[in-house]
C-alpha cells in the first residue's frame, strides 16, 4: 500500500499489522487498549462529524491537549477531510493563544481539561472566528468530542474517499506555531510530504518492529513526537501514552516498553537520582558502583578498548547496570534522544550499560529529523548528533559555519510570512538552521552553538554560550545556567542549582540544610560552585573561562516567561529579570 500522505498509515497498519493495542492509556488505574480498528473507526466518525459541522478543506481546528488516544483519533479526523490541524502546548499563555487562533482562523478547538478550557474560553472572548471548543474530559456546560464522533455515526465512511482522494502529498496537514524566545510565534506549515519523508527517512534505523511497545510521554505537540506517532504506526509499534512526566518512572515498570523517546533533562535526572542512590551506599557496594561508573564514563561507540575493559564491563553490567535496565522497565532496546545537546557522559554511561542512546537533531522546520546517531555502535559517534538520514542533504556554509539542509523534510513556509520564510530558505533550497557546527569525519554532524547566541567579548573575541552551559550542567549540583559577557572584559554565569543535587552534596558533607534562599549565601556552598567553575574551565581558551557567578534561588520556568515550551533559554526576558545581577557581576 503506497503510504503518501499521513492519513494513509491507519489502513497500511490494519492491513499489515492490526494491533489489539494500537494505542492505549491509563483511565482510573487501568489500561484502556485501543485497536487499529477501533482508531481508523473513531477518526473516520469524527470525519463525518467535522463535515456535518461545516469543516472543509484547508479549515483550521485547534488541538490542545496532553498526551492521550483522543488527541490521534481527532488529528487523523481532521485530515481525512484535508482541514488542517494547528496543535498547540497546554502551557502556553491565553495571549499566545488568542495571537494563534487569530493568525491561523481557527474554527474549532479540541480541548483534554477543564484548566484548559477555561484558559480557551478566556482566550477566544469576543472572537467571531472560533464556532465552538470541544473536550475530552467530561466537563460540564462544555460540548464533548464525543458529541463530534455522534454526528458521523448515522454517516457511511465510503463518503469520505472521494475527500481523501482529494488530498495531495504536498497539502498542508499541519501549522506548527514555534514559541522562539523572542517575538510572536511563527507558524511552520508542514505538508503531508514533509512528515512522510521524515518516517520513510528514518524507518531504516528504527530497531523496533511491530512486536515492541513504546512509551509515549513528550508532547504530541511537537513534532519530534507527533512524527514518531506516525512511524511507530507505520512499522507497527503499539503506542502507550504515560500518565504524566512525574508518573513516567511508575509507567516505565507497568508497560515495559523497548523504545521511548526523551529530551536530555529526563536522562540527566535518572542518572542524577542513580548517582544519589550510589553516594547512599557503603563499604564494598559503594566501591562496587563507582568502579562500574568509572568504567561507562569511559565507553565509547567508536573503539574497542580490548579484552580487559570488556570483561570488566560484561561484570559490571551484572552486577550494576542491570538494575538500571531493570528501573526502565527492563526490556529498553533504545532510547532516542532530542530536542537539545545530550552530555557525552550520560551517552558513555547509558551505552556502557546496554542501554543504547541515539541522539538526533532537527527543528519544527525540518519536519523535524535532519541526522541521528544509529543503533550500531560503529554508526553512532558520541557527543555528534549522527549522520543525515535517507533523501536529506547537509553542508556547513564555509562563511560562518552554520549548518544548511535541503530536502523534502523542509516546511512549506511560514503561514502568512513569506519574508520571514524567504528569510530561511534561500534560492536552491537550503534552509538555513541557525545553529553553527561542523561535519565530524566528513560525515558526523557535531553543533557546536546558535548563530544568534554568540556574543562578543570587550576584547573582540567571540563566546559561544551552549558549550560552556552543557558543560556546568554536567554538575551534580546545577540545574540551569546562562553565559552572559555581551561587550565585557569577560564572561560570566548566572547559575540556578540542582536544589536536590545540592541537598544530598550536603548531607554527604555534614552541612545541615535550611533554606534554597539561605543555602546559596553560604561560603562553603560558594566555594562548592567556585570549584564546578574551575572543573568546567579546564580546557576552554582564556577567553571564554568565566571568571565570575551568581546563584539564583529559583528555577526558570514556562510560566515565568524564562523558558520556550521546548525548555529552551529566553535570554532576552532572563537577562531583563535578572539585570541588576548581571550587572553586579561585571
Amino acid at each position: 500500500m503506497n503510504t503518501t500522505r499521513t492519513f494513509d498509515l491507519l489502513p497500511h497498519q490494519l492491513s499489515r499489522y492490526p494491533k489489539p493495542d494500537c494505542l492505549a492509556t491509563k483511565v482510573k488505574g487501568e489500561w484502556v487498549k485501543y485497536s487499529t480498528q477501533d482508531v481508523q473507526d473513531i477518526a473516520n466518525r469524527i470525519s463525518l462529524g467535522l463535515l456535518k459541522l461545516g469543516v472543509g478543506k484547508n479549515d483550521k481546528i485547534a488541538i490542545i491537549s496532553l498526551n492521550r488516544p483522543e488527541w490521534v483519533f481527532v488529528d487523523y479526523g481532521i485530515q481525512q477531510v484535508g482541514a488542517v490541524s494547528v496543535p498547540m502546548y497546554p502551557t502556553i499563555t491565553v495571549e499566545d493563544y488568542r495571537y494563534i487562533f487569530n493568525d491561523a482562523e481557527v474554527k474549532y478547538v479540541f480541548v483534554s481539561d477543564s484548566e484548559l478550557y477555561n484558559k480557551v474560553v478566556a482566550a477566544t472572548n469576543g472572537m467571531e472566528s472560533v464556532k465552538e471548543i470541544f473536550t475530552f474530559d467530561e466537563i460540564k456546560g462544555a460540548k464533548n468530542w464525543k458529541e463530534v464522533a455522534a454526528l458521523g455515526e448515522s454517516s457511511d465512511p465510503e463518503l469520505l474517499e472521494p475527500l481523501k482522494a482529494a488530498v495531495t502529498p504536498e497539502d498542508t496537514l499541519t501549522i506548527i506555531y514555534t514559541s522562539g524566545t523572542t517575538g510572536n510565534p511563527k507558524g511552520v506549515m508542514l505538508t503531508h510530504n514533509n512528515l512522510m519523508s521524515n518516517v520513510m527517512g528514518t524507518e531504516p534505523y528504527v530497531p523496533v518492529n511491530n512486536q515492541h511497545r513504546a512509551l509515549s510521554f513528550l508532547p504530541l505537540c511537537h513534532i519530534f513526537e507527533r512524527m514518531l506517532l506516525y512511524l511507530y504506526m507505520r512499522i507497527g509499534v503499539s503506542i502507550y501514552y504515560a500518565e504524566s512526566i512525574e508518573k513516567v518512572a511508575d509507567n516505565l515498570k507497568e508497560v515495559q516498553p523497548h523504545v521511548f523517546t526523551t529530551v536530555p533533562r529526563l536522562l540527566e535526572k535518572v542518572y542524577d537520582k542513580i548517582v544519589a542512590k550510589g553516594m547512599e551506599l557503603t563499604g564494598v557496594k559503594r566501591n562496587l558502583f563507582f568502579w562500574a561508573l568509572e568504567l561507562g564514563l569511559k565507553y565509547d561507540t567508536q573503539a574497542n578498548q580490548g579484552w580487559w575493559y570488556n570483561k570488566q564491563l560484561e561484570l559490571a553490567n551484572k552486577l550494576i547496570f542491570s538494575k538500571w535496565r531493570e528501573a526502565l522497565g527492563g526490556n529498553v532496546i533504545a532510547i532516542v534522544s532530542g530536542g537539545a545537546a545530550l552530555q557525552p557522559r550520560l551517552a558513555r554511561v547509558f551505552w556502557s550499560a546496554n542501554i543504547r542512546v541515539m541522539e538526533g537533531y532537527g527543528l519544527t522546520e525540518t519536519s523535524p529529523v535532519i541526522t541521528v546517531n544509529r543503533y550500531e555502535p560503529e554508526n553512532n559517534m558520541i557527543g555528534t548528533v549522527g549522520l543525515p538520514i535517507d533523501g536529506v542533504e547537509v553542508k556547513i556554509a564555509p562563511e560562518d559555519g552554520e549548518i544548511l539542509t535541503r530536502g523534502p523534510h523542509v516546511m512549506k513556509g511560514y503561514y502568512k510570512k513569506p519574508e520571514l520564510t524567504a528569510e530561511v530558505i534561500d534560492k536552491d533550497g537550503w534552509f538555513h538552521t541557525g545553529d553553527i557546527g561542523e561535519l565530524v569525519q566528513g560525515k558526523y554532524l557535531k553543533i557546536t552553538d546558535r548563530k544568534k547566541e554568540m556574543f562578543k567579548t570587550s576584547g573582540g573575541k567571540y563566546v559561544a554560550p551552549q558549550p560552556i552551559e552543557n558543560k556546568l550542567k554536567e554538575s551534580v549540583v546545577i540545574e540551569q545556567v546562562m553565559i552572559v559577557g555581551e561587550g565585557q572584559k569577560y564572561a560570566a554565569a548566572l547559575i540556578v542549582p540542582s536544589f536536590m543535587g545540592l541537598q544530598d552534596w550536603c548531607q554527604h558533607k555534614g552541612i545541615a540544610y535550611t533554606s534554597d534562599e539561605e543555602m546559596i549565601t553560604k561560603p562553603e556552598i560558594i566555594e562548592k560552585f567556585q570549584r564546578e567553575i574551575d572543573k568546567a574551565n579546564e580546557g576552554l581558551a582564556q577567553y571564554e573561562t568565566v571568571k565570575k557567578f551568581k546563584l539564583i534561588p529559583r528555577m526558570w520556568t514556562v510560566e515565568t516567561g524564562e523558558l520556550t515550551p521546548t525548555l529552551k533559554v529566553k535570554r532576552k526576558a532572563i537577562y531583563n529579570n535578572y539585570r541588576r545581577e548581571i550587572e553586579g557581576m561585571f
